[in-house]
């Protein structure tokens, strides 16, 4: 336990002692006078023991005015979290109104909103390559307007979108090496990917789970929304008609590997939930606690024993 200010419990200690000093002086004169008027004081340490309990309330709330805290490991939502789009042609589909893109950018600025002051934000916008639009901070606007000014752009690779993330968070450059596995990263385990796409991967076959499987590896979660329907809808590219689907399979392939949860999310009702669906990483730190308040109740019950004692012995309250 510490004090925010020990000089007060010092004054506190000082007045209480003062007090005792002065009831115990106030005692033995007043049974001198009895005596010499031949009167027999009242003896016995019952009758005194509301004065003790009133004391001790006094003492105890000397101790709270000197503003007592305890260190106390408090779990609380902490660490980084990626929020990468996918802005490949797919994802201008209208299965999900407006559109997939526009649909996945409300959702993710909500999610945004919603997390808590310890957790540092970054955005990655990704399509056959990745772009951080956002560094990892504190700072909501930032990501809020990263995350509303990504446009359609190409083709989808989710490989990249992972690494593009776990650049972001390792503050590094991070590539594939030549058999496509990921170098060290270190532990990242206060890190967490939310990846929003419709699962449609253009990259090497195999490349995303070997990228999920680095992330894993370096304590990164990875949590995926899947935005479309199974249904699909037609995107025009290069003046042709494309017919896209949701590829649930393949995100939730990613999400398992990785360590985290699937989000399926066919209508933008669904992904208005996508807040409220994701667990970040919850850590553990030090906080101090005040106890203030606990003191001054344990001093307010000593106070109010010593007054319904006092009551009880003497008839009176002083």
């Amino acid at each position: 336990m510490t004090l925010t200010s020990p000089l007060l419990l010092v004054v506190g200690a000082v007045l209480v002692v003062a007090l005792i000093v002065g009831v115990v002086l106030f005692t033995r004169r007043r049974r001198e006078a009895l005596a010499g008027a031949g009167i027999s004081a009242p003896t016995g340490r019952r009758r005194a023991i509301g004065g003790w309990f009133t004391l001790a309330g006094l003492a105890v709330l000397a101790v709270a005015m000197a503003g007592p805290a305890a260190s106390l490991p408090v779990g609380r939502s902490a660490g980084t979290v990626i929020v990468a789009m996918d802005l490949s042609n797919s994802m201008a589909a209208t299965d999900v109104a407006p559109s997939r893109l526009a649909a996945a950018q409300q959702a993710a600025t909500a999610f945004i909103n919603a997390q808590p002051d310890t957790v540092d934000i970054g955005v990655v916008g990704f399509d056959q390559g990745a772009l951080s639009t956002s560094l990892p901070g504190p700072d909501r606007a930032a990501a809020v307007a990263a995350v509303q000014n990504l446009r359609i752009s190409g083709g989808t690779s989710l490989a990249a979108a992972i690494v593009g993330s776990l650049t972001a968070i390792t503050g590094k450059t991070v590539s594939l090496n030549k058999d496509g596995s990921l170098p060290d990263l270190g532990y990242w385990g206060s890190a967490t990917i939310v990846l929003f796409s419709d699962g449609e991967d253009q990259g090497q076959q195999g490349s995303a789970e070997l990228a999920a499987t680095a992330a894993q590896n370096a304590g990164v979660h990875i949590d995926t929304v899947g935005v479309g329907t199974a249904a699909g809808g037609t995107v025009q590219v290069d003046g042709y008609q494309l017919h896209t689907a949701l590829d649930e399979q393949e995100l939730t392939m990613i999400a398992r590997t990785a360590g985290g949860s699937y989000h399926p999310a066919s209508s933008a009702a669904e992904l208005d939930g996508v807040a409220s669906s994701i667990d970040l990483r919850l850590t553990v730190a030090d906080q101090q606690v005040p106890l203030a308040g606990a003191f001054i109740g344990f001093a307010l019950l000593l106070l109010g024993a010593g007054a319904v004692l006092t009551v009880v012995r003497t008839g009176r309250l002083v």
